[in-house]
């Protein structure tokens, strides 16, 4: 047999150029210096864009396991400073390495249990793990084990919580009223994952400790694969109700939208009796009144209405990834959330169309009235343009006629003077007629008189045209 090997090596050696043989050698040769290509210049978040990929995996585990989460939503106040300072004080008392600074999840060991802490953008979620199983499903939930003194002092509103215990196959009677023992005897919803490798159970209501509860019955899922099923449950739990805080806001603004809705009608009715500018200025007043109310209620709950359609779609997302099957007639968690969950989503939907509506709505009509507003003073400064023309030209008219009293005063006054030359020039001796005289000088200072003023008046008009 190694023979046959060694055979078979020279054939393969030997179909090898020659060439190709002395790149190998060359390759072999060749001593990477990592330094030289590690020290290129990088983006600023060259390496965070790797880390980031990796960030809060999911809890690498196989059956038996029992988990809770409590998710808490941020207040004003609640930096991530203060929970980090309450994950020290934990740490401290089971005498543990303590969070980094500037962490956004810590993973740790505590004694009997795991603690998984992550901070979100709107909430942080604490998840507790203990890698074994009680003596019956939920009987003994991990956060049992956590200082009670210690969860009443986390900082913000509790959002979500939930129980899940996930078991092997063999360890429970798959039987819906042996199960329904587990749940208080609620109506159960489950079904099959991934081609029937496990079956999920829960009612999705709050039980006796104000927390959900969810049955994970493992059958041939790995250890990562039910890590993975199990991040997705979690997940599920928290942006569904993460969703639904923007259901009770939609409501809201629907309601104030509706009476908005009723004042623009009458607003736009009592448009065709408007008979005065101050009528006008009124309703203006009035919808710019409704318009900065608009634009209040946008800025209040746009966020909201956003968030909570981003939550929608990652919950759809999380439901796509379990690969459902229905079981036994009972209903599927997709189904089961889909149908309660749709129509919060289409409301908070219609609310915001309805909301980005009435203020186009109202935009038109302030348009349409300041539009009406400018042609009403359009028409007045058109008849006050006709008014002024009027005047310039009875001014010009009344211009022209003293200009033409102004010739004659002028040229009286110049015949004057001719006067008293011609009285004195009698006075020296020359005789002549002097009547006569001032006859014949009369025509001619007129015209060189008109001349002259016409003559200022061309000048005039050159400097200022």
């Amino acid at each position: 047999m190694t023979k046959i090997r060694g055979s078979r090596l020279k054939l393969f050696t030997a179909d090898v150029s020659p060439e190709k043989q002395a790149i190998g050698k060359a390759n072999a040769l060749i001593q990477p210096n990592h330094k030289a290509y590690a020290q290129l210049n990088k983006h600023a978040y060259f390496s965070q864009s790797y880390t980031d990929l990796h960030a809060r995996p999911f809890p690498v585990s196989n059956v038996p396991l029992r988990v809770s989460q409590v998710c808490f939503l941020h207040q004003e106040g609640d930096s991530q400073a203060v929970e980090l300072a309450h994950l020290h004080a934990l740490c401290h008392r089971y005498s543990v390495n303590p969070p980094l600074a500037n962490a956004s999840c810590f993973y740790q060991k505590m004694g009997e249990y795991e603690i998984r802490w992550e901070r979100h953008t709107e909430f942080s979620s604490y998840t507790f793990l203990i890698h074994d199983s009680g003596l019956k499903p939920f009987d003994c939930p991990p956060v049992a084990l956590v200082p009670i003194d210690w969860l009443e002092e986390i900082s913000g509103e509790l959002i979500a919580a939930v129980h899940i215990d996930a078991l092997s196959k063999d360890s429970v009677t798959l039987e819906r009223d042996h199960l329904r023992q587990y749940f208080e005897g609620q109506r159960l919803m489950g079904s099959e994952l991934h081609n029937g490798e496990a079956i999920i159970l829960s009612a999705l209501r709050l039980h006796e400790d104000n927390f959900n509860r969810i049955l994970l019955v493992n059958s041939s899922l790995n250890e990562c694969q039910s890590g993975r099923v199990l991040r997705a449950l979690l997940e599920i739990e928290a942006y569904r109700n993460m969703t639904l805080l923007a259901f009770p806001l939609a409501q809201q603004v629907s309601a104030k939208v509706s009476k908005m809705e009723s004042q623009l009608a009458m607003l736009l009715k009592k448009q065709k009796d408007i008979r005065s500018s101050d009528d006008e200025q009124q309703q203006l007043a009035e919808l710019s009144s409704m318009a900065a109310n608009i634009a209040e209620i946008i800025a209040s709950s746009r966020y909201r209405f956003d968030a909570g359609s981003a939550y929608y779609e990652m919950v759809r997302s999380r439901l796509a990834e379990l690969e459902e099957k229905d079981i036994n007639e009972l209903q599927t968690f997709s189904a089961f959330i889909d149908r309660r969950l749709s129509p919060a989503y289409r409301t908070v939907l219609a609310a915001k169309r309805r909301l980005d509506d009435l203020s186009s709505r109202v935009d038109r009509a302030s348009d349409f009235l300041r539009t009406r507003i400018d042609m009403a003073i359009e028409a007045q400064n058109q008849a006050l343009l006709t008014s002024m023309d009027k005047r310039a030209q009875m001014q010009f008219n009344l211009q022209q006629t003293v200009e033409g009293l102004s010739v004659i005063v002028m040229s009286y006054y110049v015949l004057a003077l001719c006067k008293y030359l011609l009285d004195a020039s009698s006075s020296l001796g020359v005789t002549f007629n002097r009547e006569v005289a001032l006859m014949l000088l009369m025509p001619v200072v007129l015209i060189s008189v008109w001349m002259f003023s016409r003559r200022i008046k061309k000048s005039i008009k050159k400097i200022v045209p």
